[in-house]
């Protein structure tokens, strides 16, 4: 789920596929929710202002976090997991703990 409000955007828009994709509003108090790896690579993180992701990555795509989106996509990750183990502790859309010490394909 590392990157995951990014890599759903490319996912779903294939012109953002393999460019530095910032999820995040423009603007000074903003803050990235989460960048692609390609971005990752000019030093942009979550939670950092979206003005210094700016100036760090200037070729960086900015583009407005989907909810939506992204909430479906998290219920389908969390679908997968279950298949694998009842102990899922959720905590957003992007996180959450799995105990997979004894999971159903054993």
């Amino acid at each position: 789920m590392d990157a995951f409000y990014a890599s759903v955007e490319q996912r779903d828009d294939p012109h953002l596929r393999g460019r530095p994709v910032v999820v995040a509003w423009k603007g000074n108090r903003s803050v990235v929710c989460a960048a692609s790896y390609e971005a990752r690579k000019f030093g942009v993180r979550s939670a950092m202002p979206a003005v210094r992701a700016e100036r760090l990555c200037p070729e960086a795509i900015f583009v407005p976090p989907d909810f939506t989106r992204s909430k479906a996509a998290s219920t389908a990750a969390r679908e997968i997991f279950q298949r694998h183990t009842d102990l899922i502790e959720p905590l957003s859309l992007d996180e959450a703990y799995l105990d997979v010490r004894k999971t159903r394909r054993t």
